[in-house]
């Protein structure tokens, strides 16, 4: 069915304080899994004024200096100074991390999935990514608050921020950024004291050195933008906001675009399917659409602890299948191995990745092999197409 209407989709600098949790609960992951391939982590991280906790439940022969890890984790993320109300000199760290449970490791050590539940893949022809577009640019746009500020080209950003794209549709497809929401936190510097707000010029320098070298030729001269719309955004980050490992999963997905599924990835080690088969959903999701099967997929897959095959595999390609949803699904089971050690061996989950999957989405950035479509030769000639 044609349609037209507004879809909006939002993204966090990694400055972000849920953003920060999530890096640092994936540092300490990375750092176990250099040491110890079959570490078992679920590492979670909390932060608020002054301070982060660090906790969860790790098995491992490994081990982590986690004050060093927070520590250079809050460094590299920018918080580098009192002035940003938060800094890695000087925040307190707590370690509260425990061992994980043997009755869970009676169901992952043959094999099993860690964990009930249900995980969804996504894909959709709309951008060459075979991502939905305002989630795209979205994070696009945080990256780019990050390159602004990282080169010095607006020397006043500060770590936190988030962007926020509404994109019109008009049968299905794309057709314009009708508006753009930026919110970038700053220094004092560029505040207008009288009126107390940021001055007019530092509006306008954002619009120019971070909305428009990404959104390009889908904005246009009736396009909105509303940049630190209350006026001032000084106090940002752990200061003023508490964050938490795990709350951005929205934005680390589809944004917006297709149900959520599972739980959240960061600070899982890939025997947790929350994390592994997500990642694996996204890999046939994007093969069947990169095949020509479909111009959209959503697939679903759903486990139970300690059980090695799916309950459960459902492709629903919203009417733009073109051969039977079903027909697809059989094809998915075919193809592409579901039990959890399968995924891991195909996607290559047992390496040190994963701090960087924590900032900018998990989905669409080619560098993971989870992005890539080896498997669409394959699927379009099983297919017979």
């Amino acid at each position: 069915m044609n349609k037209s209407y507004l879809m909006t989709s939002e993204s966090v600098a990694c400055g972000h304080p849920d953003k920060l949790c999530d890096q640092v609960s994936d540092a300490v992951l990375d750092e176990l899994l250099r040491q110890d391939k079959f570490s078992r982590v679920a590492c979670e991280t909390y932060v608020t004024m002054g301070m982060i906790i660090v906790g969860g439940e790790i098995t491992t022969k490994g081990f982590v200096n986690v004050h060093d890890v927070v520590r250079r984790v809050v460094k590299e993320i920018g918080y580098n100074h009192p002035d940003f109300g938060f800094d890695y000199q000087t925040c307190a760290i707590l370690n509260a991390i425990n061992t994980q449970s043997p009755d869970i490791a009676l169901g992952v050590d043959t094999g099993g999935a860690g964990d009930q539940g249900m995980m969804t893949g996504f894909a959709t022809r709309e951008t060459p990514e075979l991502m939905p577009l305002p989630l795209m640019l979205a994070q696009k746009l945080c990256a780019r608050m990050k390159e602004v500020r990282d080169k010095q080209i607006l020397k006043y950003l500060a770590p936190d921020g988030k962007a926020q794209v509404t994109v019109a549709y008009e049968n299905n497809k794309p057709k314009r950024v009708t508006a753009v929401v930026l919110a970038c936190q700053h220094t004092i510097e560029i505040m207008d004291k009288k009126k107390n707000q940021i001055t007019d010029k530092s509006r306008k320098e954002m619009i120019e050195k971070i909305a428009k070298p990404v959104l390009g030729k889908w904005v246009d001269k009736d396009t909105e933008y509303f940049v630190n719309q209350t006026g001032k955004f000084v106090i940002g980050g752990p200061q003023s906001d508490t964050g938490m490992t795990g709350r951005k999963i929205v934005v680390d997905t589809y944004g917006g675009f297709a149900p959520v599924g599972g739980g959240a990835f960061s600070g899982k080690d890939p025997t947790k399917v929350d994390r592994s088969a997500a990642y694996m959903g996204r890999y046939i999701a994007k093969n069947i659409v990169a095949a020509g099967l479909a111009d959209v997929c959503h697939l679903q897959v759903a486990y139970c602890i300690g059980k090695k095959d799916p309950v459960s595999v459902v492709v629903d390609t919203v009417g733009t299948g073109k051969i039977a949803d079903d027909k697809i699904a059989e094809l998915v089971v075919k193809h592409f191995p579901l039990q959890p050690q399968g995924i891991i061996k195909k996607l290559d989950l047992l390496k040190p990745i994963y701090q960087k999957t924590a900032c900018h989405g998990h989905f669409g950035r080619n560098e993971f092999t989870w992005e890539q479509t080896d498997m669409a030769a394959v699927l379009k000639k099983a297919a017979n197409l």
